[in-house]
């Protein structure tokens, strides 16, 4: 059976990822990228699929933390008879990817044993293994890995590789995994893995040291930005929603995607995230990634791109997973790339606006994008999509979705005065406002007093808590404070919310999903702007607390099993964290900056 989700916590070198489980397994990684084929895949299957289990012979106990602000995860166990660290680390800024796993004896002494199931291609290539005077290599088609071990690995018929050590008091023995295209077979024997750990430990302390935020949630801001910023795929700037596939929204369903990917969704709130932190370059570099990513025309925009930018993210299933804890089926790719969703085009155009007010140049080619939004949104916001939550069932009118058309219209308006570029500005007033009307009369029922989901439905929808953050409607008025006490009261569960209710039969996929972390940052929000600043901060609190012992959140959290549900760690609810804390302290945060408008 899998282990919780909570119980891992995330390892990076800003390329690839590793998730180590809380007694020191490491039950998933893809190296060198975030969306490679994994090689340990037990995460998603069980042991047979690949892992690298690392423990003490005997009955233990076992605490861990990450070192520092850094994305160096220090293990300790205790036996009856001494004490171990383990400290484990993806080596930053290096050409070959590097993990090295680093056992340090503390008191007594404790016999340990590692066990090692390669298995290539997401558990289903076994590979060809060789003893050598390090360790051992392993190769499958393309890749190769080289595994130096401080004790002989000995072969099994069944292609494991197993060792034991004993550890006395100041021992060290350091284990060392590179990944090398198996073509060229660069291995080189690392002299000194601590010198390596200790290198990307002061790249992470550094990073960290660069945060601006100096709030009562000072730690917690810090480890979401280590977070952020161990999901960013350093030589392009994309960042990705979450290092796993197919964890599943509801523990045995059918709602399992690959989060491997970059969501246009996301660039405004990650924009927001790393400029009130302090983190001009980061934002610079994401924004330099969406403009190379949204290049073409209009109608081939899509909502999400791999970490390069690649449109084409075929989706597959595999069949030979059985998924985490039986919630099949596993898939990569996603086919949700091929969508229609007008709300891109909204968030691409704001995330543009936010980076012109925080002196980005906006250049000839990158206002040509716009205007290209903009003629396309002229003849499409109209039509039906598939919203936001990349509903798979028949295109609706989106509420959400005639929103950020209408926001995609009033940025361009926005940004064609401040940076003085030529535009039929009459025209994109005139159609601003018929958007604006449109979505009054057919997205708000005065039966519920409420927006609602879509122009056919009397459903709410946690999206709709957008719309006095982005300056549709203001606060105070009465359709606004109808539509956050319908959400309140429809979607929530134990406090938090749910993102829709789900339905089936219309969707075409089984099972539900647990709570939406990102939409309680957002309901957090609008309390703010409401001026109900204590609800808002005990809100804020709950969520800390359903964070893991590292400091995690998954997308989602399940309320009757109190799990977290969903892939793992996920950016969006670390990035809503981070904007949600600087509204509870600055008295003019992000949400109140995006919701006011600068005048025309």
């Amino acid at each position: 059976m899998s282990k919780p989700i909570e119980d891992y916590a995330l390892l990076s070198n800003c390329k690839g990822s590793a998730l180590v489980a809380r007694d020191g397994s490491i039950d998933w990684m893809c190296l060198p990228r975030f969306d490679s084929g994994a090689f340990f895949s037990a995460l998603l299957g069980d042991k047979e699929n690949g892992t690298w289990i690392m423990r003490p012979t005997e009955e233990f106990e076992c605490t861990r933390k990450y070192r520092g602000d850094s994305l160096v995860l220090q293990t300790f166990y205790s036996t009856a008879k001494g004490k171990v660290c383990l400290e484990d680390a993806l080596i930053v800024n290096t050409t070959t990817p590097y993990l090295v796993r680093s056992l340090i004896g503390i008191e007594g002494e404790v016999e340990f044993e590692t066990e090692i199931l390669l298995r290539m291609d997401y558990g289903s290539i076994i590979p060809w293994l060789r003893k050598t005077s390090y360790g051992i290599r392993a190769v499958a088609g393309p890749e190769e890995i080289h595994i130096q071990s401080p004790v002989p690995l000995t072969d099994q018929r069944d292609l494991k590789s197993k060792g034991r050590l004993t550890l006395k008091k100041g021992d060290e023995a350091n284990f060392v995994l590179s990944w090398t295209p198996s073509h060229q077979s660069d291995f080189i024997y690392q002299d000194n893995p601590r010198e390596l750990i200790e290198k990307t430990y002061h790249f992470w302390n550094t990073f960290a040291s660069r945060c601006k935020y100096e709030g009562p949630h000072r730690n917690d801001v810090i480890r979401s930005l280590l977070t952020l910023k161990g999901l960013t795929y350093e030589p392009t700037g994309g960042i990705i929603a979450a290092p796993t596939t197919s964890l599943p929204e509801e523990i045995g369903g059918e709602r399992n995607w690959d989060y491997r990917y970059c969501w246009i969704r996301d660039s405004t709130y990650t924009l927001y995230a790393f400029l009130s932190a302090g983190y001009k370059e980061e934002a610079e570099k994401w924004n330099e990634w969406l403009l190379r990513a949204v290049a073409g025309t209009p109608n081939q925009a899509h909502i999400m791109y791999g970490i390069a930018g690649e449109r084409r993210l075929p989706e597959l299933k595999l069949p030979w997973l059985k998924g985490y804890q039986n919630s099949s089926p596993v898939r990569t790719g996603n086919a949700a790339h091929r969508q229609h969703q007008l709300d891109v085009f909204g968030e691409t155009l704001d995330t543009l606006h936010l980076a012109l007010k925080n002196g980005f140049l906006i250049n000839e080619n990158s206002w040509r994008i716009q205007k290209c939004f903009l003629e396309f949104i002229e003849h499409h916001w109209h039509l039906p999509d598939e919203g936001i939550w990349e509903v798979r069932g028949p295109r609706r009118h989106f509420t959400h979705s005639k929103i950020m058309a209408w926001v995609a219209v009033d940025r361009a308006i926005r940004n064609a005065k401040l940076a003085g570029f030529s535009a039929p500005i009459e025209q994109w007033v005139a159609l601003r406002q018929k958007i604006h009307d449109d979505i009054c009369k057919n997205g708000f029922s005065s039966k519920k007093n409420s927006f609602v989901q879509s122009y056919d439905s009397e459903t709410p929808d946690a999206s709709l808590l957008m719309i006095p953050v982005v300056g549709f409607l203001p606060i105070e008025d009465p359709r606004v404070q109808g539509t956050i006490k319908a959400i309140e009261e429809e979607l929530s569960e134990d406090g938090f919310l749910r993102r829709y209710i789900p339905d089936p039969e219309r969707e075409g996929i089984a099972g539900g999903e647990g709570i939406f972390i990102p939409c309680s940052f957002w309901l957090i929000d609008c309390l703010i702007m409401l001026g109900r600043k204590d609800e808002a901060t005990k809100l804020f609190d709950k969520i800390l607390s359903i964070r893991n012992d590292v400091g995690l959140l998954s997308e989602e959290f399940d309320c009757k099993r109190k799990r977290l549900v969903g892939n793992f760690p996920q950016a969006l609810s670390h990035i809503a964290l981070i904007i949600t804390a600087f509204n509870l302290t600055k008295i003019h945060g992000p949400a109140i900056d995006r919701s006011e408008i600068e005048d025309e």
